[in-house]
């Protein structure tokens, strides 16, 4: 019986109220309820029920349309059209299973025709508006997102699409091939299903989208270094614990072991035990070849300032040439500064006297002609060279090979580039290049067949193995060697090793005394002096000078190395320390000749300047005796410019302190600088103003007797 109601109720509809899909029931219902209430608002039409004559399946009553003219009987069509939409709006709300209730079997009454609607019907067909309205809403959403689902599916794989359609309509019309008609909550339930095969059957992309649907966390891209870079020889920083007897290094002349301990050198620091042997090894059987007849490998060592480097390559170059037969240049020495290269030349010629080595300076301390005659002679078979050993700077050595007449490098057997960091820096000057470029020059002399000829490597062929030539094998010593390959890729190296004491192992690994140890995952920092007690000073711009004359006068600091970051800066507190009085100072910078400069520190050396106040010209390489003290009088921009100034303290094991002045806008980012160095945390020095005050009547007349020497100097630079 409820069949055939249903058949009477829904015969001639265009869509079908038992329609699985919620959105187009929802939507025929309210579209139902609006013509129900436009058909209440018509005086004088009463609906025709369902199963009575004008029914749908029964067609109009007999007669009705001839008693009636065309007017009355549109009306009457009108009528029972919408009394037929009311019946059916009234049969869904009192419907048990559209409800969700279980029937007892009972038939189902369709109301009368004619009868009037209770007042409680009315507020039902408003509920079930509401309610159709907000289906509605929630269909249109679902469907919307279903649709951009459906988008992104088919721009992925379109193969799929039917296959998840048809997944779709399964769990859609399940319920219907059940007898029973899907309620909006087991609809939701379905499309969740459907929702979440899709995404396990959808196939990953092989393309990546821009504009994803979730935010991805950003991967921080690990630094990946060469092997020689990562695992290197690690050297013990601690010199005063790991001494070597000079006896115990193997390979060493004699004659060099007594110029040693004649010069009061007994023990070797680490980094000298373990690259003097290295580079001994690759000389071992002749210049020519290396260590096992092949070509040796480059070396490069990053040790703590005051460690020994200069002595760890003087030693075996000058082995490797003493039993030369003909003076050829065949180790060149280059550095960054004048003063580092006559430091550096000083050294060479204190162990090379007696060995028929021969060293020369090329850094611009003499004249250019100067040079030339000491290094090539003209004869009648042509020009001859007179050194063994060229200590140069860069621009110097670029002039001569450019402008001299028979200076020659096809002979260059080791290239020493000491403070190699700052040497890479100044690579745009092409001065490898350059050399490089004179090493392996065609030789005129030579036939193109000769056996000897020197051509640059290239790729290990049959034809290159046959051809026997002198490598070059570069050495670099740096306290501050750069860890980035980009950079050190420019030097062209050759099989590098790296020896380095430089290092933060994990789980605080320590390497022997002998031996060598590596570290997987190594950590590259920079390494200060052991001995070294580092300060910072918070104070104001107009006190630092104060503070200073407070060290040298109260505290009694004596052999004070003072660095700023501008030679007017320089100036300008040489002066003023010059008018307060009662200290040896002196300033040392680019205002002052190489003579001059020279001077200065030769007084500097002997004790006769109690404070040196320098640019950073000093703060590279050069080793100045007994130096107690380094201020930082301007704080330094940079991690490595920080370790070469207060690397002139503390050198070769001994105590040293620093202090550097720093402003309350600087402290933050200097000692962040330093904690990401690797450095041990600073200790805060304060100076208390009552220990300044009875300094400053006497410093506020040296202020104005600075600002009068100023206006003279200025006014003799006019003239």
């Amino acid at each position: 019986m409820v069949d055939g109601l249903e058949r009477g109720m829904f015969c001639g509809d265009e869509e079908s109220v038992g329609d699985g899909d919620s959105e187009t029931r929802a939507r025929a219902l309210l579209q139902r309820l609006h013509q129900q209430v436009r058909a209440r608002q018509q005086p004088g039409v009463s609906p025709a029920a369902p199963g009575e004559a004008g029914g749908p399946r029964c067609g109009p009553v007999a007669g009705a349309h001839s008693q009636t003219t065309p007017r009355k009987r549109e009306a009457n069509d009108q009528t029972k059209s919408s009394g037929k939409r009311r019946r059916k709006t009234e049969y869904l709300l009192n419907d048990p299973q559209e409800r969700g209730e279980e029937t007892d079997g009972r038939a189902l009454n369709c109301p009368e025709e004619g009868s009037k609607a209770p007042t409680a019907e009315q507020d039902n067909v408003k509920k079930e508006l509401l309610s159709a309205k907000k289906r509605m809403s929630v269909g249109k959403e679902r469907k919307k997102r279903e649709k951009e689902k459906e988008s992104v599916d088919k721009t992925l794989d379109p193969g799929t699409e039917s296959d998840l359609t048809d997944t779709a309509v399964k769990q859609t019309d399940s319920p219907k091939k059940n007898g029973e008609m899907a309620d909006p909550e087991h609809q939701q339930k379905s499309a969740a299903n459907v929702h979440q095969s899709e995404e396990n059957s959808a196939p990953q992309p092989s393309l990546t989208i821009l504009g994803g649907f979730k935010k991805k966390p950003i991967q921080k891209v690990q630094r990946t270094l060469p092997q020689w870079l990562s695992n290197p020889m690690l050297v013990n920083r601690d010199i005063k614990q790991h001494l070597t007897p000079i006896e115990a290094v193997p390979g060493i002349h004699p004659k060099l072991l007594r110029k040693l301990q004649g010069n009061g050198i007994h023990f070797f620091f680490p980094v000298q035990a373990e690259v003097i042997p290295m580079v001994l090894e690759s000389a071992k059987h002749g210049l020519m070849l290396g260590r096992g007849g092949y070509r040796p490998s480059d070396i490069c060592v990053s040790a703590p300032t005051g460690s020994g480097k200069t002595l760890a390559f003087l030693i075996p170059v000058l082995q490797a040439l003493m039993d030369r037969a003909v003076c050829r240049i065949r180790a060149l020495v280059v550095l960054p500064t004048k003063e580092l290269a006559q430091q550096v030349c000083k050294v060479f010629n204190v162990y090379a006297d007696g060995t028929g080595v021969r060293v020369v300076l090329m850094a611009g301390q003499k004249s250019f002609a100067v040079e030339q005659t000491s290094l090539v002679e003209h004869t009648i078979e042509g020009y001859r060279s007179l050194v063994d050993i060229v200590v140069a700077t860069p621009g110097r050595l670029v002039d001569h090979i450019a402008r001299t007449p028979g200076f020659s490098l096809q002979h260059l057997r080791y290239l020493v580039i000491d403070e190699a960091d700052t040497m890479i820096d100044s690579m745009h000057q092409d001065w490898l290049m350059q050399v490089v470029k004179a090493v392996y020059q065609a030789d005129a002399n030579l036939a193109a067949g000769k056996l000897f000829r020197r051509t640059e490597p290239g790729l290990c062929t049959a034809q290159s193995s046959t051809c026997v030539q002198m490598p070059l094998q570069k050495l670099l010593f740096s306290a501050t060697l750069t860890p980035n390959p980009e950079k050190l890729q420019q030097l062209s190296l050759y099989q590098p090793q790296l020896f380095t004491s430089t290092y933060t192992a994990p789980g605080q690994c320590r390497p022997q005394s002998q031996g060598h140890h590596s570290v997987d995952q190594m950590e590259m920092k920079y390494t200060l002096p052991e001995g070294l007690t580092e300060f910072y000073v918070p104070c104001q711009l107009n006190k630092k000078p104060l503070i200073i004359l407070y060290f040298m006068l109260r505290m009694r600091f004596r052999r004070v190395l003072c660095f700023t970051n501008s030679r007017e800066a320089s100036h300008r507190l040489y002066v003023l320390i010059r008018a307060f009085g009662g200290i040896e100072v002196a300033e040392f910078s680019s205002r002052l000749s190489p003579q001059e400069r020279r001077k200065t520190l030769k007084m500097f050396e002997q004790g006769k300047l109690q404070l040196l106040i320098s640019t950073d010209a000093t703060a590279r390489g050069i080793d100045i005796k007994e130096v107690m003290c380094v201020i930082n009088y301007d704080a330094p921009q940079f991690i490595r410019t920080y370790i070469h100034r207060v690397g002139r303290t503390a050198r070769a094991g001994k105590a040293g302190l620093a202090f550097t002045f720093l402003l309350h806008v600087q402290e933050e980012r200097f000692l962040q600088m330093m904690k990401d160095a690797g450095s041990k945390e600073l200790k805060k020095q304060l100076v208390k103003h009552e220990n300044l005050t009875p300094l400053i009547p006497r410093y506020e007349e040296s202020l104005l007797d600075l600002k009068r020497a100023l206006k003279d100097e200025q006014r003799k630079l006019g003239k």
